[in-house]
């Protein structure tokens, strides 16, 4: 886990996965997870755990999660 992250300013920012995979914008995060949220219509809500974060850069929260990996993830 990256204890370098701020987590207060992740809030409303950009979520990637690999391969620059749109994982939405980031809705909240809590002690393990950090929830984000896709789409305009048919919105696609994630429950990514922070374990997975790597780095928050260029106003980006990059996660170690593959296209694949987030379908687990994903809730309706």
């Amino acid at each position: 886990m990256n204890e370098t992250i701020d987590w207060e300013n992740v809030i409303k920012k950009e979520a990637r996965g690999l391969d620059d995979y749109d994982l939405g914008e980031v809705q909240e995060v809590n002690e393990d997870i950090v929830i984000t949220k896709k789409g305009v219509v048919d919105k696609d809500r994630f429950y990514l755990p922070r374990s997975k974060a790597l780095r928050f850069e260029d106003h980006k929260l990059w996660f170690e999660v593959s296209k694949e990996e987030a379908e687990a993830y994903k809730h309706d």
